[in-house]
């Protein structure tokens, strides 16, 4: 067995986040509407002014220590009738954020993308970090995160979750945006099943402005084909980077050979710990996004995984971007 390595701590780790068919539909039914929720894990977050000092900041722990567990879980686990992850119609939302180029290193150091940042939680009296983006909603206040960086998988929801765009060297150039309240799918709630480690915090408007006012919001695209280019995302922590900067991968993606029952695919990344949650672009640009970091194998790993983005993870994104 290959030991692991998640991105939200400091392993590496890949997730994907799945959003509903079209961005601001709504149910047609009841009935439509109750499956849905059946689906879908929520709960409401107070803001936590003042909790996030420097100081914290600095000492939170990366959070793929959380992911690393649904891995041990369902690692080398035979596939099942139900193990593969639904997929629907081909679907595309757009966002506003500016589109970046591509580049072809394992990892390229950034400047600070205005929404992309660095998400802050705490979970069972801890302080984690972890990645993050802002995506495209009807609330114009959604980020897209991994699964284990809103709730432990199974478990209890965070608290104390805020998430800091364009962070830079301990500088918050856009403020801190805390959660109003978490989504993620049931299967990761209650099952910690890691095809689903993929979470969305809806935040609080700050300045009276919404948070895609301020920075921008990646759209987002749902139940593409396998295989594509994708250019990833992240603040890894642990060594030999510091947590303080933004970095990127960029590669095809490749299916889980390790574990296939995973349905995730991975690129050519060397990503720590710290990065968990962290977007993954198809095709290379910040126009949509449709996977986080979610894990990867061994302490030096130079692959990143991330969750396939199907139908499940759509209604959750639905959900959530009409609160």
């Amino acid at each position: 067995m290959t030991s692991k390595k998640t991105l939200a701590g400091s392993l590496s780790t890949g997730l994907l986040l799945v959003v509903s068919a079209i961005g601001g539909a709504t149910a047609s039914s009841a009935t439509s509407q109750d499956a849905t929720q059946l689906q879908v894990a929520s709960t409401p977050v107070s803001s936590p002014q003042g909790y996030w000092t420097p100081e914290r900041m600095r000492a939170a722990l990366p959070g793929d220590v959380l992911a690393v567990k649904a891995v041990a879980r369902h690692e080398n686990q035979g596939s099942s009738p139900s193990a593969a992850v639904a997929t629907g119609e081909p679907t595309r939302i757009a966002g506003t954020a500016a589109q970046t180029t591509v580049t072809t290193a394992l990892h390229a150091d950034e400047n600070p993308v205005p929404h992309i940042g660095k998400v802050f939680f705490t979970l069972a009296g801890i302080n984690y970090v972890c990645s993050g983006n802002s995506v495209a909603a009807q609330n114009r206040s959604l980020v897209a995160t991994a699964g284990h960086c809103v709730n432990e998988g199974p478990g209890a929801f965070a608290t104390n979750w805020v998430f800091v765009p364009g962070y830079n060297k301990g500088l918050s150039p856009y403020g801190q945006w805390p959660a109003r309240s978490l989504h993620a799918a049931r299967n990761w709630t209650s099952g910690g099943d890691i095809r689903y480690d993929t979470g969305f915090a809806v935040v609080a408007r700050v300045g009276g402005k919404t948070l895609a006012d301020r920075v921008g919001a990646s759209g987002v695209e749902f139940s593409q084909p396998r295989g594509l280019t994708y250019k990833s995302y992240g603040y890894p922590a642990a060594a030999p980077f510091t947590g303080t900067t933004l970095v990127s991968c960029t590669g095809t993606a490749k299916d889980d050979t390790i574990n296939p029952q995973f349905n995730s695919q991975g690129i050519s990344c060397d990503m720590t710990g710290g990065s968990s949650g962290g977007p993954w672009f198809a095709r290379g640009d910040t126009n949509f996004q449709n996977s986080v970091n979610s894990y990867g194998y061994g302490t030096s790993s130079t692959t990143m995984f991330g969750p396939f983005w199907g139908s499940t993870i759509m209604k959750v994104y639905d959900s959530a971007q009409r609160k």
